[in-house]
């Protein structure tokens, strides 16, 4: 699998072309995986699209070697949320804090790698990619739904009680889930650490790695076969360390 800089490229989406790599990328991860489904999604092209892609950013990693899109980020500034009348996430969390805090906000989604580059530096070059966009747009808070498999929460218990006790976001950046899922669901006193961080998507670990915190709430996306958190940056708040780990820099 290749691991080093040379290997991968990280642009955005250019063409027609360029989009149906990510949406290809998006069916296999999303519906062939995760068991997901919506209006748009074109089995018989095996494509995973929606409304909203015509005014997302698409992100693309892209093995260098074999020419294969094989990560994506799908990223909306608030100048093309007010395009497209809301944010994508608007229909699962009340972004009202965000919102009315007149702050630079990009929201995140879609996030995914092939099957084959997970756990190496893909994920890296693709967060050394987004910096450079936040950097350019100028932006101050970043957010998204992230997702675990299932829509039962009792399963995802522990980890849910962990975000919700020890990363809970601060009020000004607090979203609430629009149809509330408790994420208190254990005793703290009872809760088993360990268990809840095998639990946890790695991507909701590296957010809060690098200082994310989580919404109010979970939301079930019974669409996706999920149960949805949102996650929240805020880039005024992450220490020299985190800083160096979001760009690429390592994490010394």
């Amino acid at each position: 699998m290749p691991d080093t800089p040379s290997d991968f490229s990280v642009r955005l989406a250019r063409t027609k072309e360029d989009l149906r790599a990510a949406q290809a990328l998006r069916y296999q991860v999303f519906v062939t995986e995760l068991g997901g489904d919506g209006e748009l999604v074109d089995h018989a092209a095996r494509l995973e699209r929606d409304r909203f892609d015509p005014f997302f950013d698409h992100m693309l990693l892209t093995d260098t070697n074999s020419g294969q899109v094989v990560g994506v980020y799908r990223l909306l500034t608030s100048d093309r949320a007010a395009e497209v009348g809301q944010f994508y996430s608007e229909d699962e969390y009340d972004l009202t804090p965000l919102k009315s805090s007149g702050r630079r906000l990009l929201e995140l989604g879609r996030s995914c790698l092939h099957p084959e580059y997970r756990g190496g530096a893909g994920m890296f070059h693709l967060w050394n990619g987004l910096a450079q966009y936040v950097a350019e747009h100028e932006i101050e808070v970043l957010f998204g739904v992230a997702s675990f498999p299932g829509t039962d929460a009792q399963d995802l218990a522990a980890p849910l009680t962990m975000l919700h006790h020890n990363h809970l976001a601060p009020p000004d950046l607090r979203v609430r889930s629009r149809v509330y899922q408790p994420m208190d669901l254990i005793d703290p006193q009872q809760l088993d650490r360990r268990k809840a961080m095998v639990d946890m998507p790695a991507l909701i670990k590296a957010y809060l790695r690098l200082g994310g915190f989580v919404g109010d709430g979970a939301f079930v996306d019974h669409t996706f076969n999920t149960t949805d958190v949102c996650l929240v940056l805020d880039t005024q708040r992450m220490n020299a360390r985190q800083k160096r780990i979001y760009t690429g820099g390592g994490g010394a």
